[in-house]
Protein backbone atom coordinates (compact mmCIF):
# COMPACT_ATOMS: atom_id res chain seq x y z
CA UNK A 1 0.00 0.00 0.00
CA UNK A 2 1.08 3.17 -0.86
CA UNK A 3 0.41 6.81 -1.17
CA UNK A 4 -2.36 9.15 0.49
CA UNK A 5 -5.82 7.88 1.51
CA UNK A 6 -8.39 7.95 -1.52
CA UNK A 7 -11.29 9.45 0.33
CA UNK A 8 -15.00 10.24 -0.99
CA UNK A 9 -15.28 13.57 -0.30
CA UNK A 10 -17.84 13.06 2.27
CA UNK A 11 -15.98 13.81 5.66
CA UNK A 12 -18.77 11.75 7.52
CA UNK A 13 -17.70 8.69 5.83
CA UNK A 14 -13.96 9.16 5.67
CA UNK A 15 -13.89 9.85 9.12
CA UNK A 16 -15.55 6.36 9.73
CA UNK A 17 -12.81 4.94 8.01
CA UNK A 18 -10.02 6.61 9.59
CA UNK A 19 -9.13 9.18 6.41
CA UNK A 20 -10.38 6.97 3.67
CA UNK A 21 -9.48 3.99 1.92
CA UNK A 22 -6.02 2.25 1.74
CA UNK A 23 -4.70 2.12 -2.13
CA UNK A 24 -4.13 -0.94 -3.58
CA UNK A 25 -6.44 -2.93 -1.95
CA UNK A 26 -10.21 -3.97 -3.12
CA UNK A 27 -13.32 -2.84 -1.17
CA UNK A 28 -16.78 -4.27 -1.36
CA UNK A 29 -19.78 -1.86 -0.80
CA UNK A 30 -22.57 -4.39 -0.37
CA UNK A 31 -26.56 -3.62 -0.16
CA UNK A 32 -29.46 -4.42 -1.87
CA UNK A 33 -31.29 -2.91 -5.15
CA UNK A 34 -31.82 0.69 -4.82
CA UNK A 35 -29.47 1.29 -1.45
CA UNK A 36 -27.33 4.00 -2.75
CA UNK A 37 -24.24 1.66 -3.93
CA UNK A 38 -23.89 3.11 -7.61
CA UNK A 39 -24.27 6.61 -6.63
CA UNK A 40 -21.50 6.03 -3.54
CA UNK A 41 -19.24 4.32 -6.05
CA UNK A 42 -19.35 7.48 -8.25
CA UNK A 43 -18.74 10.30 -5.88
CA UNK A 44 -15.91 7.68 -4.77
CA UNK A 45 -14.63 8.14 -8.65
CA UNK A 46 -15.34 11.60 -9.06
CA UNK A 47 -13.36 12.17 -6.20
CA UNK A 48 -10.27 11.31 -7.90
CA UNK A 49 -10.36 14.54 -10.06
CA UNK A 50 -9.42 16.65 -6.79
CA UNK A 51 -7.35 13.71 -4.75
CA UNK A 52 -5.05 12.55 -7.81
CA UNK A 53 -5.96 14.40 -10.62
CA UNK A 54 -8.14 12.07 -12.49
CA UNK A 55 -11.38 10.86 -12.18
CA UNK A 56 -11.83 7.15 -11.50
CA UNK A 57 -12.84 4.79 -14.18
CA UNK A 58 -16.23 2.66 -14.28
CA UNK A 59 -16.40 -1.23 -15.10
CA UNK A 60 -20.15 -1.85 -16.10
CA UNK A 61 -20.60 -5.75 -15.74
CA UNK A 62 -24.35 -5.51 -16.05
CA UNK A 63 -25.42 -8.57 -18.54
CA UNK A 64 -29.48 -7.81 -18.51
CA UNK A 65 -29.86 -4.25 -19.50
CA UNK A 66 -30.28 -3.34 -16.17
CA UNK A 67 -30.42 0.56 -15.85
CA UNK A 68 -27.51 1.35 -13.06
CA UNK A 69 -28.17 5.18 -14.58
CA UNK A 70 -24.19 5.43 -14.67
CA UNK A 71 -24.40 8.86 -16.66
CA UNK A 72 -27.36 9.89 -15.47
CA UNK A 73 -25.86 9.99 -11.25
CA UNK A 74 -22.80 11.16 -12.72
CA UNK A 75 -24.40 14.30 -14.68
CA UNK A 76 -26.57 15.44 -12.36
CA UNK A 77 -24.62 15.31 -9.06
CA UNK A 78 -21.29 16.29 -10.45
CA UNK A 79 -21.02 17.59 -14.11
CA UNK A 80 -19.38 14.70 -15.02
CA UNK A 81 -20.12 13.74 -18.74
CA UNK A 82 -19.48 9.77 -18.90
CA UNK A 83 -18.64 8.52 -22.11
CA UNK A 84 -18.62 5.29 -23.13
CA UNK A 85 -14.89 3.26 -23.89
CA UNK A 86 -15.90 1.70 -27.43
CA UNK A 87 -15.25 -2.09 -26.62
CA UNK A 88 -16.10 -3.43 -30.22
CA UNK A 89 -13.55 -1.44 -31.96
CA UNK A 90 -10.39 -2.69 -33.37
CA UNK A 91 -7.57 -2.52 -30.92
CA UNK A 92 -5.12 0.16 -32.11
CA UNK A 93 -1.90 -0.19 -30.68
CA UNK A 94 -0.16 2.65 -32.39
CA UNK A 95 -3.00 4.46 -30.49
CA UNK A 96 -2.14 3.85 -27.00
CA UNK A 97 0.37 6.81 -27.01
CA UNK A 98 -2.02 9.66 -28.35
CA UNK A 99 -2.66 11.18 -24.89
CA UNK A 100 -4.86 13.43 -26.99
CA UNK A 101 -7.18 11.11 -27.97
CA UNK A 102 -10.40 10.78 -25.74
CA UNK A 103 -10.39 7.35 -23.92
CA UNK A 104 -14.03 7.22 -22.65
CA UNK A 105 -14.26 6.40 -19.10
CA UNK A 106 -16.99 3.95 -18.90
CA UNK A 107 -16.07 0.37 -19.87
CA UNK A 108 -19.10 -2.06 -20.28
CA UNK A 109 -17.53 -5.55 -22.17
CA UNK A 110 -20.22 -7.68 -22.49
CA UNK A 111 -23.25 -6.52 -25.22
CA UNK A 112 -24.79 -9.67 -24.91
CA UNK A 113 -28.22 -9.08 -22.67
CA UNK A 114 -31.22 -11.13 -21.52
CA UNK A 115 -29.96 -13.36 -19.08
CA UNK A 116 -28.05 -14.02 -15.80
CA UNK A 117 -24.77 -15.06 -16.70
CA UNK A 118 -24.15 -17.97 -15.04
CA UNK A 119 -23.49 -21.67 -15.86
CA UNK A 120 -26.97 -22.69 -14.05
CA UNK A 121 -28.70 -20.22 -16.29
CA UNK A 122 -27.72 -20.98 -19.16
CA UNK A 123 -27.82 -23.77 -21.71
CA UNK A 124 -24.07 -25.40 -22.60
CA UNK A 125 -24.23 -23.91 -26.16
CA UNK A 126 -24.88 -20.22 -24.09
CA UNK A 127 -22.52 -21.01 -21.72
CA UNK A 128 -19.67 -21.95 -24.67
CA UNK A 129 -20.93 -18.66 -25.91
CA UNK A 130 -20.32 -16.22 -23.33
CA UNK A 131 -16.70 -17.80 -22.68
CA UNK A 132 -16.14 -17.28 -25.95
CA UNK A 133 -16.88 -13.27 -25.44
CA UNK A 134 -15.04 -13.21 -22.17
CA UNK A 135 -11.55 -14.37 -24.29
CA UNK A 136 -12.88 -11.75 -26.74
CA UNK A 137 -12.88 -9.58 -23.84
CA UNK A 138 -9.98 -9.83 -21.76
CA UNK A 139 -7.24 -8.06 -23.92
CA UNK A 140 -9.34 -5.05 -24.44
CA UNK A 141 -10.21 -4.53 -20.72
CA UNK A 142 -6.15 -5.01 -20.50
CA UNK A 143 -5.90 -2.02 -23.23
CA UNK A 144 -8.85 0.19 -21.23
CA UNK A 145 -7.35 0.24 -17.61
CA UNK A 146 -3.38 0.66 -18.86
CA UNK A 147 -4.15 3.25 -21.28
CA UNK A 148 -6.03 5.13 -18.39
CA UNK A 149 -3.38 4.33 -15.55
CA UNK A 150 -0.60 5.88 -17.95
CA UNK A 151 -2.65 8.91 -17.80
CA UNK A 152 -3.45 9.25 -14.19
CA UNK A 153 -6.25 7.36 -12.86
CA UNK A 154 -5.90 5.51 -9.64
CA UNK A 155 -9.60 4.68 -9.41
CA UNK A 156 -11.74 1.89 -10.38
CA UNK A 157 -15.51 1.00 -9.63
CA UNK A 158 -16.87 -1.91 -10.59
CA UNK A 159 -20.46 -2.39 -10.91
CA UNK A 160 -23.51 -4.77 -12.38
CA UNK A 161 -22.28 -7.88 -11.12
CA UNK A 162 -25.27 -10.23 -10.02
CA UNK A 163 -26.15 -12.37 -6.60
CA UNK A 164 -25.13 -16.27 -7.46
CA UNK A 165 -24.78 -18.91 -4.84
CA UNK A 166 -21.24 -19.79 -6.11
CA UNK A 167 -18.83 -17.05 -7.45
CA UNK A 168 -16.93 -19.98 -9.56
CA UNK A 169 -20.09 -20.25 -11.87
CA UNK A 170 -20.24 -16.45 -12.85
CA UNK A 171 -18.56 -15.20 -16.03
CA UNK A 172 -19.17 -11.67 -14.50
CA UNK A 173 -17.32 -12.89 -11.44
CA UNK A 174 -14.32 -14.52 -13.41
CA UNK A 175 -13.71 -11.66 -15.43
CA UNK A 176 -13.72 -9.37 -12.27
CA UNK A 177 -11.21 -12.16 -10.68
CA UNK A 178 -8.69 -11.84 -14.36
CA UNK A 179 -9.39 -7.91 -13.99
CA UNK A 180 -8.20 -7.86 -10.33
CA UNK A 181 -5.47 -10.23 -9.93
CA UNK A 182 -3.78 -10.13 -13.47
CA UNK A 183 -4.64 -6.39 -13.86
CA UNK A 184 -5.04 -4.14 -11.10
CA UNK A 185 -2.67 -6.30 -8.71
CA UNK A 186 0.04 -6.97 -11.10
CA UNK A 187 3.09 -4.60 -11.91
CA UNK A 188 2.67 -1.67 -14.98
CA UNK A 189 5.43 -3.46 -16.98
CA UNK A 190 3.05 -6.92 -16.90
CA UNK A 191 0.25 -5.16 -18.19
CA UNK A 192 2.00 -3.58 -20.72
CA UNK A 193 3.40 -7.50 -21.77
CA UNK A 194 -0.31 -8.43 -21.94
CA UNK A 195 -1.10 -5.77 -23.87
CA UNK A 196 1.45 -5.12 -26.59
CA UNK A 197 2.61 -8.97 -27.00
CA UNK A 198 4.86 -9.25 -29.93
CA UNK A 199 5.32 -5.51 -30.12
CA UNK A 200 6.29 -4.82 -26.58
CA UNK A 201 9.83 -4.89 -27.55
CA UNK A 202 9.06 -1.86 -29.64
CA UNK A 203 7.21 -0.17 -26.99
CA UNK A 204 9.42 -0.82 -24.17
CA UNK A 205 11.08 2.95 -24.50
CA UNK A 206 7.54 4.29 -23.89
CA UNK A 207 6.47 1.34 -21.46
CA UNK A 208 9.41 2.82 -19.26
CA UNK A 209 8.40 6.63 -19.97
CA UNK A 210 4.96 6.26 -18.89
CA UNK A 211 5.46 4.07 -15.42
CA UNK A 212 3.04 3.94 -12.94
CA UNK A 213 2.56 2.17 -9.35
CA UNK A 214 -0.39 -0.52 -9.45
CA UNK A 215 0.12 -0.32 -5.85
CA UNK A 216 -1.15 3.23 -6.12
CA UNK A 217 -4.71 1.67 -7.73
CA UNK A 218 -7.89 1.26 -5.67
CA UNK A 219 -10.63 -0.83 -6.79
CA UNK A 220 -14.47 -0.77 -5.22
CA UNK A 221 -16.26 -3.79 -6.09
CA UNK A 222 -20.39 -2.90 -5.85
CA UNK A 223 -22.08 -6.06 -4.63
CA UNK A 224 -25.66 -6.49 -5.01
CA UNK A 225 -26.46 -8.48 -1.51
CA UNK A 226 -29.55 -10.27 -1.41
CA UNK A 227 -30.50 -8.92 2.17
CA UNK A 228 -32.85 -5.91 2.35
CA UNK A 229 -32.21 -4.78 6.25
CA UNK A 230 -28.79 -3.75 7.98
CA UNK A 231 -28.70 -6.29 10.44
CA UNK A 232 -29.44 -9.30 8.38
CA UNK A 233 -26.00 -8.10 6.14
CA UNK A 234 -23.95 -7.75 9.56
CA UNK A 235 -24.90 -10.90 10.58
CA UNK A 236 -24.55 -12.89 7.32
CA UNK A 237 -21.00 -15.20 7.45
CA UNK A 238 -18.04 -14.17 5.53
CA UNK A 239 -17.57 -17.16 2.62
CA UNK A 240 -14.16 -18.50 2.95
CA UNK A 241 -12.83 -17.93 -0.74
CA UNK A 242 -15.68 -15.75 -1.60
CA UNK A 243 -14.92 -11.56 -2.74
CA UNK A 244 -16.02 -10.83 1.27
CA UNK A 245 -13.05 -12.91 2.40
CA UNK A 246 -10.50 -11.48 -0.22
CA UNK A 247 -11.82 -7.82 0.54
CA UNK A 248 -9.37 -5.24 2.56
CA UNK A 249 -12.41 -3.27 3.42
CA UNK A 250 -16.25 -3.82 3.78
CA UNK A 251 -19.28 -1.41 3.55
CA UNK A 252 -22.46 -2.49 4.88
CA UNK A 253 -25.48 -0.54 3.37
CA UNK A 254 -29.37 -1.25 4.17
CA UNK A 255 -32.32 -0.93 5.69
CA UNK A 256 -33.01 -0.21 9.31
CA UNK A 257 -36.39 0.11 11.62
CA UNK A 258 -36.63 2.15 14.42
CA UNK A 259 -40.07 3.18 15.48
CA UNK A 260 -42.13 1.66 12.81
CA UNK A 261 -40.28 3.55 10.42
CA UNK A 262 -37.74 2.56 7.27
CA UNK A 263 -34.36 3.97 7.58
CA UNK A 264 -31.27 3.38 5.55
CA UNK A 265 -27.81 3.40 7.23
CA UNK A 266 -24.41 2.40 6.90
CA UNK A 267 -21.52 0.31 8.25
CA UNK A 268 -17.75 -0.80 8.34
CA UNK A 269 -17.69 -4.44 8.98
CA UNK A 270 -14.30 -4.59 8.11
CA UNK A 271 -11.03 -1.87 7.66
CA UNK A 272 -7.75 -3.85 7.67
CA UNK A 273 -4.68 -2.32 8.46
CA UNK A 274 -6.33 0.96 9.03
CA UNK A 275 -8.49 2.00 12.19
CA UNK A 276 -12.21 2.67 11.17
CA UNK A 277 -15.32 3.62 13.70
CA UNK A 278 -17.76 0.78 14.89
CA UNK A 279 -20.84 3.47 14.36
CA UNK A 280 -23.84 2.86 12.45
CA UNK A 281 -24.66 5.83 10.60
CA UNK A 282 -28.10 6.73 8.98
CA UNK A 283 -27.70 8.34 5.74
CA UNK A 284 -30.64 9.72 3.08
CA UNK A 285 -30.67 9.31 -0.76
CA UNK A 286 -31.41 12.65 -2.54
CA UNK A 287 -31.13 14.48 -5.38
CA UNK A 288 -27.64 15.47 -4.78
CA UNK A 289 -26.79 12.28 -3.52
CA UNK A 290 -25.99 10.57 -0.18
CA UNK A 291 -26.51 12.89 2.81
CA UNK A 292 -25.59 11.78 6.12
CA UNK A 293 -27.87 12.93 9.27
Amino acid sequence: MTGSRQGFGIPVLDQLLGGGLLPGTMTVLAGATGAGKTQLGLRWADAGLRAEGHRGVICDLTSRGDAQNHAGYARDQFAWEIVEYPVQAPLDLHAVWDFARPLGDYFHPFARGGRRVTRRDLEPDDWHAWKSDLARVLRRSVAFFYEHFIRGSRRVVVDGIEPTERFGDSIQFEFFEYLYHQVLRKEDEWAARELFREQFRANAPKVLEHRYDHRAIGCLYLYTAPHILLDDLMTEPIGEGDIFANANTIILMGRTRDAGRLGRALYVAKHRGSACSDEIRSYRLTDHGLEFD
